[in-house]
């Protein structure tokens, strides 16, 4: 397979970058960029969990539905979220009706601040735990590794849940722990960039 993909615009791009407009705006300005910012961490974190068993796409297209659904995506106020909400969550038809994933949702969002009174910051620990900087550009995109492992087993013992070692993973490199842009591909210098600037204050 060629691991890069060239459209009009003459960039080379990862091969999954390409297939639509909605995949090559998340390929160009959302995957692999450093993320820090707490909400958006625990919105990358459900919306993984959502994908399972799905298309990346179909979780794309929902997105903002899913946003408004969980009060964008703000831990504390999801955490307040009771069986009506179940209720309404379970039918509402622009976002993806599975009574296990939205209990997980509201379930993680109160694990959170146990999780932070234990480990600090979930940004900072994150970055500090598990950001890779030494790594070679991938010639593979790898769908589980020995650091996936490690922190969905961390999640879990926390109580976490729908963080099993592939869903964790494509959250590493969804928030830039990792820089899965494969070689020759035009976004992968940038998203390097911004990545060693969130390690080099750590």
């Amino acid at each position: 397979m060629n691991k890069l993909e060239t459209l009009d615009d003459g960039r080379p791009r990862c091969w999954w970058g390409t297939g639509s407009d909605e995949y090559v705006a998340y390929h160009d300005h959302e995957w692999g960029r450093a993320v820090t910012d707490r909400s958006r961490l625990f919105e990358k974190l459900c919306l993984e969990g959502f994908q399972a068993g799905l298309s990346w796409l179909t979780i794309l297209r929902k997105r903002p539905a899913f946003r408004e659904a969980f009060a964008k995506f703000d831990p504390e106020t999801v955490a307040k979220f009771d069986e009506s909400d179940v209720k309404r969550l379970l039918a509402d038809r622009s976002i993806v009706r599975h009574e296990g994933k939205i209990r997980s949702v509201i379930n993680n969002a109160r694990r959170l601040p146990e999780f932070e009174d234990l480990v600090g910051a979930l940004s900072q620990w994150l970055w500090r735990e598990y950001a890779e900087v030494g790594r070679e550009t991938p010639i593979e995109i790898a769908s589980i590794t020995p650091a996936s492992k490690d922190l969905s087993a961390r999640l879990k013992k926390a109580g976490f849940s729908f963080v099993g070692p592939t869903t964790v993973y494509a959250f590493m490199q969804a928030l830039g722990l990792v820089n899965d842009h494969v070689g020759g591909c035009y976004v992968r210098d940038e998203c390097q960039t911004e990545r060693m600037a969130v390690i080099n204050t750590l």
